[in-house]
């Protein structure tokens, strides 16, 4: 019993890593785009509360939106590695409830995604 909870802890310490460096890397290429977007014209559904698990759609939502937007073609790569998290995000969610948002512009929209990325990797941590 006590091998299989020792085995079960050493899996989930190593499926924790990828996820962790992802994070890392999806917060170091956030800092690049918010400082990119300075006067892109553009509203964005913001949750009110990055402490609501109902407002992950909301932010995967906005990103489809930042990234079906012509100037934000250089960043493909970090649109391509978010929405790699999704599955893992969006899966132990049982039910999406209602998510109080907000339009604001798109620096406001990356704050938020920005502390929920941080957020999630304090969560990441073994």
């Amino acid at each position: 019993m006590r091998t299989h909870l020792y085995l079960l802890l050493l899996i989930a310490g190593a499926s924790a890593i990828p996820l962790r460096n992802n994070l890392a890397e999806l917060r170091e290429s956030l800092q690049e785009i918010y400082q990119s977007v300075g006067m892109l014209n553009l509203r964005i559904e913001t949750p009110v509360s990055t402490d609501d698990e109902n407002c992950i759609k909301t932010l995967f939502e906005g990103m489809d939106l930042l990234k079906n937007n012509p100037e934000m073609r250089r960043f493909s790569a970090f649109f391509q590695s978010f929405e790699k998290l999704k599955p893992s995000l969006t899966a132990n969610l049982a039910r999406e409830g209602e998510c109080d948002t907000e339009r604001r512009n798109v620096k406001n929209f990356i704050e938020k995604l920005r502390t929920f990325i941080r957020k999630l990797s304090r969560g990441a941590r073994v």
